[in-house]
């Protein structure tokens, strides 16, 4: 299958999956304690499935809590997207955690803290 449709029917994925699990899902899992993104979607080139990667700010029991209310809400949001959009055959969803966001702000963490103590032994050499 062509590569620019695989990756515009995983754009759509994404932002109508984004919408429902706003809109649509009622699931304290997913609402409370957890702030639940979808990061990225991508769909095989046969359509047969779709890994979703979500990130989900919190500890671990929070991920897993979001991972299993989304895997059993996967029924639902595959007919809701049905729904949405016209596709002979909808995927199957795979739900995956996705840990950029939090490595991301630890990599930031420690450039800050490199910084700080490079400063720091400059201003010591000057007053030296």
């Amino acid at each position: 299958m062509n590569k620019r449709r695989t990756e515009r029917i995983s754009s759509e994925v994404k932002k109508e999956l984004s919408k429902i699990l706003r809109d649509d899902l009622n699931d304290p899992r997913l609402s409370t304690e957890a702030m639940v993104t979808i990061t990225d979607v991508e769909v095989t080139n046969d359509l047969s499935y779709a890994d979703c990667f979500v990130s989900v700010l919190g500890d671990t029991t929070n991920k897993e809590d979001v991972i299993e209310a989304l895997e059993q809400a996967k029924g639902y949001i595959k007919i809701l997207i049905g729904e949405r959009m016209r596709l002979r055959s909808m995927p199957e969803f795979r739900f995956k955690i996705d840990n950029s966001i939090e490595h991301g702000a630890y990599m930031d963490k420690l450039i800050a803290e490199t910084i700080a103590k490079d400063k720091k032994a400059n201003e010591e050499r000057e007053n030296q």
